[in-house]
């Protein structure tokens, strides 16, 4: 279910034409907002902001967007919520979508987020699942746009794990003309159904996904560098047997001189300095992390607006 449908659950379901119409509205309201001009495209909206899994980025830049776009938004965590409690998700898509006008859920379970979009009537918002990071991904490549404005044809590359965060930029990737690779260990892999949705989009749109276990090789000619923490929200349990595996598959300088002389860094934070990416990349001239959290608050704009808002 794409824009049209008043759902953004995966950039899978996205046309071309809505991705890019997602990035176009997201550079709009951020020169709009530099410009110090309102934006009030949701005035008298409201979104419920649903979150089993904490974040600093996600809350306050949803609560900040909303709130500049003229809407209010609701932290509700699963405390202050009957899901908590054990209610039916079903029951809580209903009796929300009587209250407000969307919602954004950051959970484990992808199936939760289905399940909420079933059964609301209102649209839903993927801010996280262990499966997909839709919002972040859509902002990464919002943020190489900014940085190198033709997309297609570029390469980015991926280090480390196979996560969440890997299967949305997959998919991302392939509806902009992006070529992907991405390094990881054995057994850390990106999910076999996603790298095969992946690749038939990257079929049908001209472009590439490769899954290799060198990150030499998959930073090789590389406009755009990715690396992400090892050890995700839920697999504390997992954090040295990870530090193990993962242990060279870090993106420092030696692994950026295989990259593009002008390639950009990307990381959707928090970052552990030392461990999947050196302080010396992070904070180096090549690094647009900081622009790409900002733009996290422009991209979730324009998807509420897109959703949210008059047609």
């Amino acid at each position: 279910m794409g824009i049209k449908n008043k759902d953004l659950l995966s950039i899978h379901d996205l046309s071309v034409a809505e991705v890019f119409e997602i990035l176009e509205l997201a550079k709009d309201l951020k020169e709009k907002q530099r410009r110090g001009e309102q934006h009030h495209l949701l005035k008298g909206k409201t979104l419920g902001m649903i979150f089993e899994k904490s974040s600093t980025r996600t809350r306050v830049s949803f609560e900040v967007g909303m709130w500049q776009l003229g809407g209010t938004a609701l932290f509700l965590s699963d405390r202050d919520l009957q899901i908590g409690r054990g209610e039916p998700i079903k029951d809580t898509a209903r009796v929300l979508s009587r209250y407000v006008d969307g919602i954004m859920i950051r959970t484990f379970a992808h199936d939760k987020v289905e399940e909420l979009a079933r059964y609301a009537t209102i649209p839903i918002i993927n801010g996280l699942t262990d499966l997909l990071h839709p919002c972040q991904a859509l902002t990464d490549i919002f943020t190489v746009q900014e940085y190198k404005s033709e997309l297609k044809g570029r390469k980015m590359a991926f280090i480390g794990d196979g996560n969440n965060m890997v299967h949305a930029l997959m998919h991302a990737c392939a509806k902009v003309g992006m070529h992907f690779a991405v390094a990881t260990p054995p057994g850390y892999e990106p999910q076999a159904d996603m790298i095969a949705q992946a690749k038939q989009d990257a079929a049908l749109y001209g472009t590439q996904v490769e899954v290799v276990t060198d990150p030499l090789l998959a930073a090789k000619d590389a406009d755009v560098v990715y690396t992400d923490v090892w050890a995700s929200m839920g697999q504390e349990a997992e954090q040295q047997a990870r530090m193990k595996a993962f242990a060279s598959f870090q993106v420092n300088s030696r692994l950026m001189q295989e990259a593009k002389p002008d390639a950009i860094v990307l990381h959707c934070l928090p970052a552990h300095r030392g461990e999947e990416i050196t302080e010396e990349v992070l904070e180096g001239p090549q690094s647009a992390v900081f622009d790409e959290a900002e733009n996290r608050l422009h991209v979730q704009k324009a998807i509420m607006a897109l959703l949210m808002g008059k047609k």
